[in-house]
């Protein structure tokens, strides 16, 4: 396996030799590197070489390209992101870091489908977030290179070209399904919910996850068209009959709780057995890593940050996201 982990001297280096890269760290080391061409987000949980870890001073590095291979760095605002395909290359793929409960991960999570062009131009990413112990007291941070400045409210990308004979192809994979559960709907888009429908009867949705006995390890599935999307529990306040999650949840979107999954590392290492190991870029979530213990414990050959949401095209949660690049033809 690569060398992926790096120190910040190490991270330094590499950043003044000219490559382009995606980094993954604590916000104090993200903001004590040198001006370059890299693009960053705060997380300090991984997957590395030795298996999950969490870390507050070691980066990791998704080293995507060298000096002069023509990508760009872009930093968008509510109003430039739905133009982030337009920027895309037309034979390349985008990295893209959102700050996790920001507005405009709101917005992006909301209406990233209505973009133009955006599933004809391969998009992955992550969510910035922080150590689940600074939840009540720091904010996820995006970092833009060329500038060195960290950003509570912008996103960051990477747009990365590729030769005419390579193409690059977005994989998800999603160990959740729905269940056979009641079909629950929320009268508002949001993180966070208090009032909710039970099959078409209003309820306090914080004092339904108690009365119903919800595993909330197991994330609220909508299903698009045949698409799996998950929306994960951060949180259920039966003071305050609040619920939040990590991703938003949408008006009139029929959700039902996930069917139960056995083994987490098991299941990962049957899914993973059917994916190809060589990934230019990959991420997985925050929960899959507490809630299948993967600490110490590896995924395959897949590796990268464990982030506050996934970027597969649009935003998905308790997710494994990864991009190859292939011969095309």
């Amino acid at each position: 396996m690569k060398k992926i982990m790096y120190s910040l001297a190490e991270t330094a280096n590499l950043i003044r030799s000219g490559r382009f890269l995606a980094l993954a760290a604590d916000e104090a080391v993200l903001r004590q590197l040198p001006i370059g061409n890299w693009i960053g987000g705060t997380i300090p949980y991984f997957m590395g070489e030795q298996g999950g870890f969490a870390s507050r001073e070691l980066v990791h590095v998704t080293d995507l390209g060298a000096a002069g291979c023509g990508a760009r760095i872009v930093e968008y605002d509510a109003a430039t992101l739905p133009g982030i395909a337009a920027d895309a290359p037309e034979n390349g793929y985008t990295v893209l870091i959102l700050p996790a409960q920001s507005p405009l991960h709101l917005a992006f999570a909301g209406h990233a489908e209505e973009y133009e062009d955006l599933f004809l131009k391969p998009l992955v990413g992550w969510i910035a977030g922080v150590h689940l112990d600074d939840l009540a007291t720091t904010s996820p941070r995006v970092f833009n290179g060329l500038t060195g400045q960290g950003s509570l409210g912008a996103g960051v990308a990477l747009h990365m070209p590729l030769p005419a004979g390579q193409v690059a192809v977005v994989r998800i994979l999603n160990l959740f399904r729905q269940g056979q559960g009641d079909v629950l709907t929320f009268p508002r888009d949001g993180f966070a919910v208090t009032d909710c429908r039970v099959n078409g009867k209003a309820a306090n949705f914080a004092q339904y996850v108690r009365e119903a006995g919800l595993d909330t390890a197991r994330p609220l599935v909508a299903d698009y068209n045949g698409a799996q999307i998950n929306v994960s529990f951060q949180s259920v306040d039966l003071e305050r009959g609040r619920v939040q999650f990590y991703a938003p949840v949408f008006a009139d979107i029929e959700y039902r709780h996930a069917a139960p999954v056995g083994d987490y590392v098991q299941e990962f290492d049957l899914q993973i057995a059917t994916h190809p190991a060589q990934a230019a870029f990959s991420c997985n979530c925050i929960l899959n890593y507490l809630y299948g213990k993967l600490e110490g414990k590896h995924t395959g050959e897949f590796t990268g940050p464990m982030t506050f949401g996934e970027i597969g095209y649009a935003l998905l949660n308790q997710t494994l996201v990864y991009l190859e690049v292939l011969a095309n033809g």
